[in-house]
C-alpha cells in the first residue's frame, strides 16, 4: 500500500489549517449576511447576487479577477502590502479562496431556513419592545441552528475541494501552497495515480463524513419544523 509522501503530508496539514480558520469565517459571515438579506430593512438585491455568484462563476475566472484585484501590481494589492497583507502565493490567498467558494452555502443553507420561519414570530417580538438584531440572534437563529451547522459543513467540504481559485491565488507552490486538492491535480499531472488515489480517498472520506453529519442535521431540522408546523 502506497504511503503519503512528505509533500503531501505538507498538504494534508496545509489543508486542515485552512479548514480550522475558515470554520469561524464562514460562520460569521453567514450570520451577518443572512441577517441583511433576510431581516434588513433594504434586503439588497445586489449583495445576494454577490453571495451567489461563487456558485455559478468559473472558479479560475474568479480567481484570475482576484489575482487581477489584489496582485502585487495593482493599486489595492500595493496597498494591502503597505499595510502588510499580501494574499498573493501565500496562506491568506489560500484561505480567501476556500472562504469564497464555500460562503454560498454557508449563506443559502441558513437564508432558506430563516425563510421557513413565520413572519409573525419576527413582528411578535418587535411589539414586545426587542430590537430586530436581539429577535435575529435569540430568536431566529436558535431554531435554524441545524440548519446553520449544515451550511456550514457543506462550506468546509467545497472550500476543502477547491482548485480554481487556490490555484489562482496561491499558485500552487510545493510544499508551501499546494492544499490536499491541488496536490491530487499535481500527482495525476506527474503520473503518480496511486498517490493521487490515496489523497482523493482521504479528501473524499472527509466529504463522506460531513455529508452524514449535514444528512443528521437535516433531519433534525425537519422534525424541529414539525413540531413548529404541526400538520
Amino acid at each position: 500500500m502506497s504511503a503519503l509522501h512528505p509533500n503531501a503530508w505538507a498538504a494534508l496539514w496545509l489543508s486542515a489549517k485552512i479548514a480550522v480558520c475558515a470554520l469561524p469565517a464562514y460562520a460569521l459571515a453567514a450570520v451577518v449576511l443572512c441577517y441583511a438579506l433576510q431581516f434588513g430593512l433594504k434586503r439588497p438585491a445586489w449583495l445576494d447576487a454577490l453571495v451567489t455568484v461563487p456558485l455559478v462563476f468559473p472558479p479560475v475566472v474568479i480567481g484570475f479577477g482576484l489575482l487581477w484585484l489584489f496582485g502585487r501590481e495593482s493599486l489595492l494589492g500595493q496597498g494591502l502590502q503597505a499595510l502588510g497583507i499580501d494574499l498573493i502565493f501565500t496562506f491568506e490567498g489560500l484561505l480567501l479562496a476556500a472562504f469564497l467558494a464555500g460562503l454560498p452555502l454557508a449563506v443559502k443553507t441558513l437564508q432558506t431556513a430563516l425563510q421557513t420561519h413565520p413572519r409573525v414570530w419576527h413582528e411578535a417580538a418587535l411589539t414586545l419592545g426587542r430590537e430586530p438584531r436581539n429577535v435575529y440572534l435569540t430568536v431566529h437563529l436558535p431554531i435554524a441552528m441545524p440548519a446553520l451547522l449544515s451550511g456550514l459543513l457543506l462550506a468546509l467540504a467545497r472550500g476543502m475541494g477547491e482548485v480554481g481559485i487556490s490555484l489562482m491565488l496561491g499558485g500552487n507552490i510545493l510544499g508551501r501552497t499546494e492544499t490536499l486538492s491541488l496536490a491530487i491535480f499535481n500527482t495525476v499531472t506527474a503520473g503518480d495515480y496511486a498517490q493521487a488515489g490515496l489523497l482523493s480517498a482521504l479528501l473524499g472520506g472527509f466529504a463522506l463524513v460531513l455529508f452524514i453529519a449535514v444528512r443528521v442535521l437535516q433531519n433534525k431540522e425537519l422534525a424541529k419544523r414539525d413540531v413548529l408546523h404541526p400538520g
